[in-house]
């Protein structure tokens, strides 16, 4: 009997240590958020706030001018520009619209540190009574003029 309740005891801290390990390696292991989170939400809202207010310069301004941009189509093809052409083709893209495109962040996830940050965004893009969803994938680098974007790999769901 007495063997018994040594064997339960043992069971029990065992079990209470793994517990208490379990615990603190979620804790631990959960990313930190990122030194510079406002900054960066605020920098990827003008992003999106300029391009749905078709000001191109502001848009530009958003890239680092040696900046790679990445469409992948639906089955899995890129399509990869520098900026001047991806810009272009923006400005076309919203003068052949037959009504005004907006594009709105939904969700945002950052990571990195205070020279380059990853971020993971989720978007809505209203074109007159469609809705389009997708995902956008940045590269950031900071720079004297704060955060522009070195790279940006996206697709529409």
């Amino acid at each position: 009997m007495k063997e018994d309740r040594t064997t339960k005891s043992k069971v029990s801290c065992v079990i209470r240590g793994l517990l208490i390990m379990t615990v603190v390696c979620i804790t631990s292991c959960a990313p930190a958020a990122h030194p510079e989170k406002s900054d960066i939400e605020a920098f990827l809202n003008r992003y999106f706030s300029t391009w749905s207010a078709k000001d191109m310069e502001g848009y530009e301004s958003c890239f680092d001018a040696s900046a790679r941009i990445t469409f992948v189509a639906k089955g899995g093809q890129p399509n990869s520009q520098g900026l001047t052409d991806f810009i272009h083709g923006q400005k076309i893209g919203h003068e052949r619209a037959p009504e005004p495109m907006v594009e709105i962040p939904t969700d945002m996830k950052i990571s990195g540190d205070s020279r380059v940050a990853q971020a993971e965004v989720r978007w809505n893009l209203t074109k007159g009574r469609e809705i389009v969803t997708g995902t956008d994938y940045f590269t950031l680098l900071r720079t004297s003029e704060g955060w522009r974007i070195a790279s940006l790999v996206f697709y529409n769901d």
